[in-house]
């Protein structure tokens, strides 16, 4: 079997047809829980006001993400324009909500992903690919054929459909998504998304499915698996215990955890009032505690200035 997964599915032409059924979908796009069912391939737009070509922000060796995905050279980031979220707080929203960037096609998208692999990246680090996740694989074939070999990662927001993410399976080696929120009502008023909760675990639990508990070589970089993210809210707003048991019971007692205390007011925060401040100290040692009661000793925390470090708690790396 080669490595990254991709590369089998493009040896027995399965890669081909993939790309074929994702960009098939654009044409009554039905590729988010959103299904705006809008016509891509003519340039229509819908709520992720993305059209028949991806839009891209930047792209750069990151050094700062969880330290398996950054490993020692750093992991070859792609920031994608515009989501399918709507979150009022995102650190993000030029990208995300006002549409910074420039679009490209899929021979230049190639390329990005090519020269981040000549640079030295572990991986290629898709952000927010969900709903360009079509031109993502047309790129990806244009980038095998001349000689990407990186496995890729899916850094994702988490608002996903099942039958969506089965396409990728065998393509994705590597899963970064967030769970945001156990409330339907809360998913509505901050990122209006009342069914994020549900789409959001029906989507974690096939993630771990393909990809299963991170396999972390011994020079500390993931190879394979899932890390879950989960953004500690003020107020509790995202309902941290209920996805921290979720995680438990429903995935794995070793599944790896991000749990990020970096959240700052910003975007429109001003108007709702629970969640215009920074999270305090004590809120944060409640949520950790939360996971080394449930035994969940695979993550990471964030400390204050936004750098990783192992939670706990007996993290050692996969031989």
């Amino acid at each position: 079997m080669l490595y990254p997964s991709y590369l089998n599915l493009y040896k027995t032409g399965e890669l081909i047809k993939r790309v074929e059924s994702a960009k098939k979908l654009l044409e009554s796009c039905v590729i988010c829980p959103r299904k705006c069912r809008i016509n891509r391939l003519k340039d229509e737009k819908g709520v992720c006001k993305t059209g028949r070509n991806a839009i891209v922000t930047s792209y750069f060796l990151h050094h700062g993400e969880e330290p398996p995905i950054s490993g020692t050279s750093g992991s070859g980031t792609i920031f994608f324009t515009h989501c399918n979220l709507k979150c009022v707080y995102c650190q993000n929203y030029k990208l995300s909500q006002e549409g910074e960037g420039r679009e490209v096609k899929k021979e230049e998208l190639a390329e990005f992903m090519l020269e981040l692999q000549h640079q030295g990246a572990h991986n290629i680090n898709l952000v927010t690919p969900t709903h360009v996740m079509p031109q993502i694989l047309e790129a990806l074939r244009v980038a095998i054929e001349k000689g990407l070999k990186i496995p890729l990662v899916y850094n994702t927001g988490g608002y996903e459909l099942v039958p969506i993410l089965r396409l990728l399976d065998g393509i994705i080696d590597i899963y970064l998504p967030d769970m945001r929120y156990a409330d339907a009502l809360i998913a509505e008023k901050y990122s209006n998304a009342y069914d994020y909760p549900s789409f959001n675990q029906k989507a974690v639990k096939e993630m771990y499915r393909q990809a299963g508990n991170a396999a972390i070589n011994p020079n500390g970089v993931i190879e394979k698996g899932i890390i879950i993210r989960h953004l500690v809210l003020p107020n509790n707003i995202a309902g941290t215990e209920k996805i921290l048991y979720f995680i438990k019971n429903e995935l794995s007692g070793q599944c790896h955890i991000s749990l990020m205390s970096q959240y700052f007011p910003c975007y429109k925060t001003c108007e709702f009032p629970l969640i215009n401040r920074r999270i305090s100290c004590e809120e944060y040692e409640i949520a950790t505690g939360i996971m080394k009661k449930l035994g969940l000793t695979s993550g990471w925390v964030q400390e204050s200035q936004g750098l990783a470090r192992f939670a706990g708690l007996n993290i050692k790396p996969n031989v």
